[in-house]
């Protein structure tokens, strides 16, 4: 019986873009995964509230896994109110009956770097197997000099579960965009060009509801009008 390949790329995806899509596509195609699976999060311990509400991420993310055929989108995380951990998503898929073999966490080389700061580090990386993929300015290459303890487990595709124990961290040598949320938040407050940077549909949405740009006094932005209904959605799951 084949065992199932279970992507999971999460991230705030405040907005979602092809930095992130780019990752996930390079990953499915190295390894052959089943599914891929994206996992929106709600409170991100390590960085600054997400600008956007989760109902408007929720829905970027949902477009651009529309377009996807085996790419799912999974709510997961955000019908909790406790911070979006790794270890405790990781944790509800066994709990799902996936084993550590089937799950495949993606991540770019850049937020890897610093893994030894994660939730429940070192134990962490025996809950599924991690697939990094390069990022502009930070290759899967120099992650042994980075992280010399954790090079023993570093390997590269194609990934033989049958002669492999235990999960492995996976490196993936890819042409990823040259992208970032942060970039395109930015854009978007100095009234410029997102194109290219996210799906047309996911660019459509953020323009459509005025997302990432200065308020206008006097008028309510979407992203305020929806926040209560996203909390509504959210609990209705």
């Amino acid at each position: 019986m084949t065992t199932a390949r279970i992507g999971i790329l999460g991230g705030t995806f405040d907005p979602i873009h092809r930095g992130h899509t780019d990752l996930a596509e390079a990953a499915a195609a190295a390894l052959a995964l089943t599914r891929v699976i994206v996992v929106p999060a709600n409170i991100p311990p390590h960085r600054p509230q997400p600008f956007a509400s989760s109902y408007h991420r929720f829905a970027m993310a949902a477009l651009a896994v529309s377009r996807r055929p085996g790419w799912r989108l999974s709510d997961l995380e955000l019908r909790t109110e406790a911070p979006s951990y790794t270890a405790t998503t990781l944790r509800r898929f066994q709990e799902r009956g996936y084993t550590p073999q089937e799950l495949f966490f993606l991540i770019g080389a850049d937020a890897f770097a610093d893994i030894v700061a994660w939730k429940d580090y070192p134990q962490i990386l025996d809950a599924a197997h991690f697939v990094v993929v390069s990022r502009p300015g930070c290759g899967v290459g120099e992650l042994s000099r980075r992280l010399p303890q954790l090079a023993p487990r570093m390997i590269q595709p194609p990934l033989d579960t049958s002669a492999t124990r235990g999960s492995s961290i996976i490196l993936i040598d890819a042409d990823t965009a040259d992208v970032s949320s942060t970039a395109i938040r930015h854009a978007r407050a100095e009234h410029r060009s997102i194109a290219g940077m996210v799906e047309p549909s996911v660019q459509q949405h953020i323009e459509q509801h005025g997302l990432y740009t200065p308020a206008i006094p006097g008028r309510r932005h979407s992203d305020e009008r929806l926040a209560s209904s996203a909390g509504r959605l959210h609990g209705q799951n």
